[in-house]
């Protein structure tokens, strides 16, 4: 098994860090633990000059980052050598059956010298050289003509395909249809991205969506953002095994992915930013997509799309469905577990003493045990990754470009755990503590088990019967008689 984040930008694309560079994306990938990186932007001269000096081939189709570049770092794991793929990103603006189109496209491929190739071919047809992420005033269809002339292995994604202004589904410069887009070339797509703002039940309910494998990928612009969404293969690690894994959805090969909380995308409901409006689809239905502050449009979010495009009810589990998962950052889990800010000092000295001392990121938030975390981080770090390992998080919904924001632990909570006083004042505290509207995501059949309790950690002797109480009371308990979680709660409608 092995965790791949295949679409990412380097500094050659608009609105980058200065370090998405091979050696600070390596850096970082050690530290998330995250074994296959797409490199990003091959499209670039510039970039493909810092590859060809900075990368050396090692697995088929795959490269490692060349020794004498390798930064030391007294967090991560110095053995681990990640390895990277060739990608890049494409966007294409065109007119198409009378719209104005604008569809990202993700390509992989096998070899520097494939990526020259194609990128001598596009060249010919518009600049290359002022954005790592170039836009070419041509036809989806046709750039999957030409990547496919150039090499056929290329494997071709629409990239996070629910954006509303720019993906193959977008509800302002999309289609309603892939084979709209693709035509008679819709057969050489296996694979489509859900983005951030989605995840694989949302894409469920579409019948049209079973052929195709949903991957996930960070299109992170800054390497501490890397594999915050992941895409899991259960194959051998190189290039040709990636591809057909993607083709053959019916197997394990390709094993799932990490999510993002959906919610947490910044395109997930509808809303206006500028007026810090954040609306259901049924609300903006409802006001004729009109804002109620000022008048203006409404963006149109990906959950009002996907009902729109939508023929299966909400909770439909396909019964080949492949396994996924939802995670939050690990900084911010600790942010929130401390009640501090993710750009802390110490939430960011927590980080590293966590990764020193336990593992990489996605290890700790998806495997270690929740004893150790206590031991090495404290109780309220333990407890807020058992909750997240449950989907027990509060979330306010990202709309228009505005990112959601999490909350794992209040005030209260962080309080009572921490074994400083607190008392029930009488039945309306009781009452208003046990209601709190925490969002729980749902569990299917698909989904891995959920992690034990911490039945035997030193939190109840470290609370003394105060943490107890907590756990007892509040909406995260824990069922005393079969130590197992209570049933998942349906999720309320969120505003």
């Amino acid at each position: 098994m092995f965790i791949a984040d295949l679409h990412i930008h380097s500094k050659y694309s608009r609105a980058t860090s200065k370090e998405c560079i091979p050696e600070f994306l390596d850096l970082w990938a050690r530290r998330k633990g995250l074994d296959l990186i797409g490199i990003g932007d091959f499209t670039h001269p510039a970039w493909r000059e810092e590859l060809k000096e900075k990368l050396i081939p090692s697995e088929d189709g795959l490269y490692t980052l060349k020794k004498e570049f390798r930064k030391e770092d007294d967090i991560a794991n110095t053995n681990f050598k990640p390895r990277f793929i060739l990608s890049s990103e494409i966007s294409c603006i065109y007119k198409k059956n009378g719209k104005v189109r604008k569809v990202h496209n993700l390509i992989l491929l096998p070899s520097l010298e494939d990526a020259e190739v194609l990128s001598h071919r596009l060249e010919a047809i518009g600049n290359l050289h002022s954005d790592g992420r170039p836009i070419l005033g041509l036809d989806s269809k046709d750039l999957l003509k030409i990547t496919l002339d150039v090499c056929p292995e290329a494997i071709f994604i629409p990239a996070h395909i629910w954006t509303p202004h720019f993906s193959l589904f977008g509800a302002y410069s999309g289609f309603d249809d892939i084979t709209e887009c693709f035509e008679d070339l819709t057969g050489h797509i296996y694979a489509l991205e859900t983005g951030l703002s989605s995840d694989p039940s949302m894409n469920w309910r579409l019948s049209a969506l079973d052929g195709f494998t949903l991957v996930s990928n960070s299109d992170a612009h800054s390497p501490a953002n890397l594999a915050r969404e992941a895409s899991l293969f259960d194959t051998t690690l190189s290039y040709p095994h990636v591809a057909r894994a993607l083709q053959n959805r019916d197997t394990r090969e390709f094993y799932g992915t990490i999510e993002f909380f959906p919610e947490e995308g910044k395109y997930h409901y509808d809303g206006h930013r500028t007026c810090k409006v954040c609306m259901k689809p049924t609300d903006t239905k409802a006001a004729s997509g009109i804002c109620p502050v000022c008048g203006g449009w409404i963006t149109v979010g990906v959950l009002h799309r996907v009902e729109a495009l939508a023929d299966r009810s909400e909770g439909f589990v396909p019964p080949w469905a492949k396994h996924f998962e939802s995670l939050i950052p690990l900084h911010e889990v600790v942010a929130s577990s401390l009640g501090l800010t993710p750009s802390s000092i110490k939430v960011k000295e927590k980080y590293g003493n966590l990764i020193r001392n336990l593992g990489p990121e996605l290890f700790i938030l998806r495997e270690a045990p929740l004893n150790d975390i206590e031991y090495k981080a404290g109780v309220l770090i333990a407890e807020g990754i058992r909750r997240l390992r449950h989907g027990k998080v509060e979330i306010q919904p990202g709309y228009d470009g505005e990112y959601g924001k999490i909350k794992i632990m209040d005030k209260n909570e962080i309080n009572l755990l921490s074994g400083q006083s607190y008392l029930f004042t009488g039945q309306e505290d009781q009452k208003q503590f046990a209601s709190k509207p925490a969002w729980t995501q749902k569990a299917p059949a698909h989904k891995a088990a959920p992690v034990p309790p911490l039945e035997d950690s030193r939190l109840q002797d470290k609370a003394a019967g105060i943490a107890q109480k907590l756990i007892e009371d509040m909406p995260y308990g824990l069922n005393r008689d079969s130590g197992k979680p209570f049933p998942p709660m349906s999720p309320p409608l969120l505003s």
